[in-house]
């Protein structure tokens, strides 16, 4: 009988837990033992092509998308880490990495995890070899993997959201001010604006009855922040729950539950089927979809990313923003796209190039080293300077798909997307890109020795080695 690959069973125990169905619960739907659903759920067993359909039916899933491969963004992980200069005199190859994500995948977390603790040691401690490692805090990736891990998509604050939602749009046809009605009816708190102190975006009194947003945000950021609070007063104990469940490290759990009411947030502002529809109808048109929910063009992108209800779902995206110096401050990846987890992205990417072109969207069909192409749009933003003098924030916001989903996002007309030609090379990062003919590196491969050729000399020093 036909077998799938055996890789897809993080997948499985993903839209299980989304689902909040029980191992033995599912494997009572679908013929199998529970011990048995087990050893599929950590790869150790294979799924046969009748009982992935008959999965993928289950969860209301094409039964494509559940069979992707969910090892890229490990081993892309895995590959990163061993590409760190103490690991100079190592001779593990990209081969082997790929081994151990498809292999021994919790084992390659577990390294990963050790990885960050020790980056942060080494950065905390004397051996700091980088101003980015100085800053370097390890509940940063461990709430990155933790989204990741839930594929950015919350059921529980799903359903407060929509709940609340229809509370609040009883209360007026203004949802700005149903929000403040329902604030001060449910929990006593009053909402308004005041002349909050320079770099603060609200402030909560000390009696908790008074919550101010800054005079000087713009409307759809002031509503934002007050649905955040809301957030961590309607959902406290949602967002436990989740948190309890994600076994984070210290100091982890307060930046979760920030990151969480802010998704409470988006799913308030953005209801999940009319934004899905309105994402359908525009074709992904952010701007479009940003003016039907007064939200911002990253409010949108965000919330782009949240749509994998099962039966359900969205495009399978990527998300990622950078500021000017190439600091990765968020990434996400459903698309199969790598985004680096410690350094900065590929030069070539245009996340970066957005910078040149401030408030446009830049399209490009990017291609990883391994040949798969991903659609990517990006913007850069402009952030604070609300005040007179105040200083600015510039910021790039990167969106994009695998090319296979490319013509169901506006961004594409009017380009070839089959063409290969169209394709920009890029990589994840110099240390572990294998592009030896790239104009723009700044490192030398992990594994390249430097062998200069001093008769030559080439316009880049590591595009020739």
């Amino acid at each position: 009988m036909q077998e799938t690959d055996p890789r897809i069973g993080g997948k499985i125990q993903r839209l299980r837990r989304q689902g909040r169905i029980s191992q033995a619960q599912l494997a009572g739907s679908l013929g199998i033992s529970a011990s048995y659903l087990n050893l599929i759920e950590h790869n150790r067993r294979r799924m046969t092509v009748p009982l992935l359909l008959k999965t993928a039916s289950y969860f209301g899933v094409d039964a494509g998308e559940l069979a992707e491969n969910d090892d890229s963004r490990l081993a892309g992980d895995l590959m990163e880490l061993f590409g760190d200069d103490v690991f100079a005199d190592s001779e593990v190859t990209n081969q082997d990495v790929r081994d151990l994500a498809t292999s021994n995948p919790q084992i390659g977390r577990a390294i990963v995890q050790m990885f960050d603790r020790f980056r942060a040691l080494r950065g905390a401690g004397t051996g700091v070899t980088s101003a980015a490692e100085a800053g370097y805090h390890v509940a940063t990736d461990a709430v990155s993997d933790f989204l990741q891990l839930n594929s950015n998509h919350f059921p529980l604050l799903e359903a407060q959201a929509e709940r609340i939602r229809a509370e609040i749009d009883q209360l007026s046809d203004s949802f700005e001010q149903g929000l403040k009605l329902y604030l001060f009816n449910v929990f006593g708190l009053q909402w308004r604006l005041g002349a909050l102190p320079h770099g603060l975006a609200g402030r909560l009194s000390k009696d908790h009855e008074i919550f101010e947003t800054a005079d000087v945000l713009p409307p759809e950021t002031a509503i934002f922040a007050a649905s955040h609070r809301l957030g961590l007063l309607a959902t406290a104990r949602e967002i436990d729950r989740l948190i309890e469940a994600g076994n984070l490290p210290a100091d982890a759990p307060a930046l979760a539950r920030h990151a969480l009411a802010a998704y409470f947030a988006g799913a308030l502002i953005m209801p999940y089927e009319p934004f899905l529809r309105a994402c359908k109808e525009t074709r992904y048109d952010i701007d479009r979809i940003a003016r039907r929910f007064n939200a911002s063009f990253e409010q949108v992108c965000h919330r782009m990313t949240t749509l994998q209800r099962p039966g359900l779902s969205g495009i399978p995206l990527h998300l990622i923003r950078t500021d000017i110096a190439g600091n990765i401050s968020k990434r996400f990846s459903l698309s199969g796209i790598h985004i680096p987890r410690h350094s900065g992205a590929c030069p070539r990417w245009n996340v970066y190039a957005a910078f040149l072109h401030p408030g446009q969207i830049n399209v490009q069909v990017s291609q990883m080293p391994e040949g798969q192409r991903y659609f990517c749009i990006a913007k850069s933003l402009t952030k604070g300077g609300h005040r007179h003098n105040a200083p600015r924030r510039y910021l790039s916001i990167g969106l994009g798909c695998h090319i296979s989903h490319a013509q169901d996002m506006v961004y594409s007309d009017g380009i070839d997307v089959s063409n290969p030609a169209q394709a920009v090379p890029i990589g994840v990062g110099c240390r572990i890109c294998p592009r030896l003919d790239c104009g723009q590196r700044a490192h030398p491969p992990a594994e390249h020795r430097l062998q200069l050729n001093e008769d030559e000399q080439a316009e880049s020093l590591y595009s020739r080695i």
